[in-house]
C-alpha cells in the first residue's frame, strides 16, 4: 500500500481537507466545471475521486495549466502517461479517461518549482483535443457511477476490500497501524474503493484500468484481486524477513551457548580440541622417530595450542601433524629368512620364470647373512599379460612383508611424487608416503606398476621425481614438500613393471636392475592353464564342485587357434569364456561329460581365429620370413620383393620406420658391391626397379632385427633362388657382410615355434640366448648360428 495519506501529520492535514462527500462519493460543493478543460499530465500515478494528491510540477506546459486554472476557477483535468519514460509527452501518449480534480492549494518552492494540493472530483473522458500549446485543452464528458440498488454482492466486495486492506497494513512494518483505524472509518463505500484504489501499490495501467470502470460492482472485483495479489506478495516478505530474522538470532543464539560451552569446558578440564591436541601428545611420545621429525612435530604442536579451531591454518597444522603421527618411521615388519618356504611360495603362485625366482633368492641370502642392505630397484620387463605384477605380490607373500600397488600409467604431475607444499588448497602428501602410510611399514614390497607409461606436461616431470626415490644411494634422505621433511625409503623394495624398456627415460633406467620376463612357451602356458588358469574360472563361474577336465591337446588347441599373445591373458579370456558356455548347459539340465572335447571348445568359441597353413605353403622367389619382436611379444614377419622395368630405384612400403628402411638400403648396397660373388647381372641395378613390402601396412614396424631377412628377400629377387620353406631369421647387417645379434630372442623363437618354423637362422653371439630356453620348448627346431652374409644365403637360398 502507498503510505502517503497514511503517513501525512495533523499539520499537512490543515491544508489538505478531505471534502464531505455525496452519495455518489464526490465532492458536495457546488463546483462549476467549465466547459474545456487544461489538462495536467502525470507520469506515475493516477487520481481517483475524492482522493487528495500533492503534485510537483516541473514541466513548462504543466506549470502554465496549473497556473492558469488555479487564477480562474482551480479546476483541472488530470490524466495518466501511457509511458512514464516520455518527457514531452504528444496527444497518443495521453489516457482518455482522467479524474476532474480542484487545487486546494498552489505552494511556490524556494528552489523555484511549483507543488500543488489537489482533489479528484469527478472522472471524465476526453472527447477531442483543442490545442496543444501552451498546454494541452479538451473537451471531455463526464463519466457517473454505476452502481445498482441493494446490491448485496457489492456489499460484501467493499467487506472484503477492507479486510484485505487492513491486512495489508499489518503485514508492512513501513505502514503507520493507525491506517487501519482510517478505513474502519469511512463509511462510503465508493470513497474506500477510490481511497485503496489510490494507494495500491500497483503498476500505473492497472490503477488505469480501475479508474476507466464505470460499474462500482465490476470495479470492486478488479480492486479485490490486485489486493489479493499484493497481500500474497506482503505475505512472502514478511515470512522472508521472519525467516532472516530467525537465522540471525539462531546464529547469535549459537554463539552465545558455544561461549557458554567453552567456559564450562575449561572448568571441566579443556575441550575436544585440547583433548585432540593433548592425545597427539600422547601418542607422539610413544613414537620412535628421528631428532628432526621430533623437533618440528613439537614445533607444530606448539603452534596448534596457540591458534584457534575456526581458523584455517588450524586444520592444515592438524593434518600435517596427523601424517607425521601416522607414518612408519621406525616400525617394520620382519622378514623371512627361510629360502626354502619362499621357494615354494614362488613356484606356487607363478609357473616358470626360473632366472626371476632365482634372483629374489640371492636378495634373501644375502639379507639372512648381513641382517640389512639397500633393497635394490628391480625393473620387470616383458609383454603384457605374464604376470609381472601379481609376481610382485607373490615376492612380499615369500620374504613375509606388507604389499603395495602403486600406478604409475598416465601420471603427469610431479606433485603425485614429492606432495604439494602445505600453502596450497588441498594440498597432500605425495603418494609415495600416502602408500607407506597406509600399509604402516617401512620397508613393504611397493610395485611401480607401468612405469613406462609416465606421463609429461607443463605441471612437471614425474620420471625425474622418481629418480630420488628409486636411487639406492639417495632414496634414504627422500624429501616429499608436504612432509618438509627427509624419509627413509631405503628399506622399501621397489619393484617396477613395464612393457617396453625404450619408453623408460635413460636417467630412470640407469637406476633398475632390468629383468626381462620373456613370453611363455605353449608347454609353459598348459602348465599355467592347468594350474592356475582353469581353478579359477570354474570357482568364477560357480563350475567348482563339477568334476571335468582338459586334456592337454585341448588346452594346446585353444592356445594355437585362439589366441597370438606372449602372455596368457587372452587365454584366460578364452576359457571364460568356454566356462560360461559350460555354465549354461549346467543351468538348463544338461548333465557335463568328465573330459572338454574339441568339439565342445569349438562350440564355445567358433572358429578357429589364427592359422599356421600360411607359415607352411612354398613362397615364390623374392620372399623371406623374419622374426620381429613387439610389446605383445614375438611376431612372424613377411618380407616381400620383386622386380620391374624402371630405373633401378629402390621402393619401401609397408609403414615402415626409419631403422628398417636403413636396412633395405644397407642390404641392396651390399648386393650391388658383391654382385659378381652371387652371380648378379649388375646392369639389372641399373634397368630394375627393386620394391621390397612388408605386408600389413597399417601397423607400424621398426627396429633392429629386419636386416638378413631383407638381404635374403632382396638376393631371391635379383637371383630368382627361392628361399627354403619352414625357415625364419634374424639379425641386423652390415656393409661388410657381417651379422649382428639383436635381442628379444625368447620371444622370436616362441613365435616360430608357433607359426610352425622349423630352422631358425641367428646371429653366432645369440647362441647363449637359447641356452637360456628350456630344451623342452624348443624340440624340434633347428638352430643355425652365422657370422657372415654369405653363410645366411647358402643355407637360406635353395639351388637353382
Amino acid at each position: 500500500m502507498n503510505t502517503f495519506f497514511l503517513g501525512n501529520t495533523e499539520e499537512e492535514m490543515e491544508f489538505m481537507p478531505i471534502i464531505p462527500l455525496n452519495e455518489d462519493g464526490e465532492g458536495q460543493e457546488d463546483d462549476k466545471i467549465p466547459e474545456e478543460l487544461a489538462l495536467l499530465p502525470l507520469r506515475n500515478t493516477v487520481l481517483f475521486p475524492g482522493v487528495v494528491l500533492p503534485i510537483t510540477v516541473g514541466r513548462d506546459k504543466s506549470i502554465k495549466a496549473v497556473n492558469d486554472a488555479y487564477k480562474t476557477d482551480k479546476m483541472i483535468g488530470v490524466v495518466a502517461q501511457k509511458d512514464s519514460n516520455i518527457e514531452e509527452p504528444g496527444i497518443t501518449d495521453l489516457s482518455d479517461v482522467g479524474t476532474v480534480a480542484k487545487i486546494v492549494k498552489l505552494i511556490k518552492m524556494p528552489d523555484g518549482g511549483t507543488t500543488i494540493i489537489i482533489q479528484g472530483r469527478k472522472r471524465f473522458k476526453i472527447t477531442s483535443i483543442l490545442t496543444e500549446d501552451p498546454y494541452f485543452k479538451a473537451s471531455y464528458e463526464l463519466m457517473p457511477d454505476e452502481m445498482e440498488e441493494n446490491d448485496s454482492e457489492f456489499d460484501a466486495y467493499v467487506s472484503s476490500i477492507k479486510d484485505l486492506a487492513a491486512q495489508i497494513i499489518q503485514l508492512s512494518p513501513n505502514i503507520p497501524s493507525e491506517a487501519s483505524i482510517i478505513l474502519k472509518n469511512i463509511e462510503n463505500a465508493p470513497f474506500l474503493i477510490h481511497f485503496v484504489s489510490s494507494n495500491l501499490n500497483s503498476e500505473v495501467k492497472d490503477k488505469q484500468r480501475l479508474l476507466e470502470i464505470n460499474n462500482l460492482r465490476v470495479r470492486a472485483e478488479l480492486l479485490m484481486k490486485l489486493l489479493q495479489v499484493e497481500l500474497q506478495l506482503a505475505e512472502l516478505k514478511n515470512k522472508i524477513n521472519n525467516k532472516t530474522k530467525q537465522d540471525l538470532d539462531k546464529q547469535q543464539r549459537e554463539y552465545f551457548l558455544q561461549q557458554q560451552m567453552k567456559s564450562i569446558k575449561e572448568e571441566l578440564g579443556g575441550d575436544s580440541n585440547d583433548r585432540e591436541v593433548k592425545e597427539m601428545q600422547r601418542k607422539a611420545e610413544l613414537k620412535k622417530w628421528p631428532e628432526s621429525a621430533k623437533e618440528l612435530f613439537t614445533k607444530g604442536i606448539e603452534k596448534l595450542e596457540r591458534m584457534h579451531p575456526s581458523t584455517p591454518d588450524y586444520s592444515v597444522v592438524y593434518n600435517h601433524l596427523d601424517l607425521m603421527l601416522d607414518l612408519p618411521w621406525h616400525e617394520f615388519t620382519k622378514d623371512s629368512y627361510d629360502l626354502k618356504k619362499a621357494k615354494k611360495v614362488l613356484d606356487n603362485d607363478h609357473y616358470g620364470m626360473d632366472r626371476i625366482k632365482e634372483r629374489i633368492l640371492e636378495y634373501l641370502a644375502v639379507l639372512k647373512l648381513k641382517g640389512d642392505m639397500k633393497s635394490p630397484i628391480l625393473c620387470f620387463v616383458g609383454p603384457p599379460g605374464i604376470g609381472k605384477t601379481s609376481l610382485g605380490r607373490s615376492i612380499a607373500n615369500a620374504i613375509g612383508r606388507k604389499y603395495a600397488r602403486l600406478s604409475l600409467g598416465g601420471l603427469h604431475d610431479e606433485s603425485e611424487i614429492r606432495g604439494h607444499r602445505k600453502t596450497y588448497i588441498g594440498a597432500m602428501a605425495g603418494r609415495i608416503l600416502q602408500t607407506i602410510r597406509k600399509v604402516k611399514s617401512g620397508n613393504p614390497v611397493m610395485i611401480l606398476d607401468e612405469i613406462d607409461k609416465i606421463g609429461n606436461d607443463f605441471r612437471g616431470d614425474p620420471a625425474s621425481a622418481l629418480l630420488e626415490v628409486l636411487d639406492p644411494e639417495q632414496n634414504s634422505t627422500f624429501y616429499d614438500n608436504y612432509l618438509e621433511l627427509e624419509y627413509d625409503l631405503s628399506k622399501v623394495l621397489f619393484i617396477a613393471t613395464a612393457n617396453n624398456i625404450n619408453a623408460i627415460p635413460l636417467a630412470l633406467r640407469d637406476r633398475l636392475e632390468i629383468i626381462d620376463l620373456s613370453g611363455y612357451s605353449i608347454e609353459e602356458k598348459v602348465e599355467i592353464a592347468k594350474r592356475h588358469l582353469l581353478p579359477k574360472q570354474k570357482e568364477a563361474h560357480g563350475l567348482k564342485d563339477y568334476k571335468f577336465t582338459f586334456a592337454n591337446k585341448v588346452i594346446e588347441k585353444v592356445i594355437a587357434d585362439y589366441t597370438r599373445e606372449s602372455g596368457v591373458r587372452e587365454l584366460d579370456r578364452q576359457f571364460a569364456a568356454i566356462m560360461r558356455s559350460l555354465a549354461k548347459d549346467v543351468a538348463m539340465g544338461t548333465k557335463l561329460k568328465d573330459t572338454v572335447s574339441e568339439e565342445r571348445v569349438i562350440k564355445a568359441l567358433g572358429k578357429q581365429k589364427y592359422s599356421n597353413e600360411i607359415y607352411k605353403t612354398g613362397n615364390p622367389s623374392g620372399v623371406a620370413v623374419g622374426l620381429a619382436w613387439t610389446y605383445v611379444g614375438g611376431d612372424i614377419l613377411f618380407i616381400e620383393s620383386s622386380l620391374s622395368e624402371g630405373k633401378g630405384d629402390l621402393k619401401l612400403t609397408g609403414n615402415l620406420g626409419n631403422v628398417m628402411k636403413e636396412s633395405a638400403v644397407t642390404a641392396l648396397s651390399y648386393l650391388q658391391a658383391n654382385a659378381a660373388t652371387y652371380k648378379i647381372d649388375p646392369r639389372m641395378f641399373r634397368d630394375k626397379t627393386i620394391h621390397v613390402h612388408v605386408p600389413e601396412g597399417a601397423v607400424p614396424k621398426d627396429g633392429p632385427s629386419a636386416g638378413v631377412t631383407m638381404l635374403t628377400a632382396l638376393t631371391s629377387a635379383y637371383t630368382g633362388r627361392r628361399v627354403k620353406p619352414y625357415l625364419a631369421m634374424t639379425g641386423e647387417i652390415t656393409l661388410r657382410g657381417q651379422v649382428l645379434p639383436v635381442g628379444g630372442i625368447k620371444e622370436k623363437i616362441l613365435a616360430a615355434k608357433r607359426a610352425g618354423i622349423k630352422e631358425v637362422i641367428l646371429c653366432w653371439q645369440n647362441e647363449k640366448d637359447i641356452q637360456d630356453i628350456n630344451p623342452d620348448y624348443i624340440k624340434g627346431l633347428k638352430f643355425h648360428y652365422v657370422r657372415e652374409m654369405n653363410q645366411v644365403l647358402e643355407t637360406a637360398l635353395l639351388k637353382r
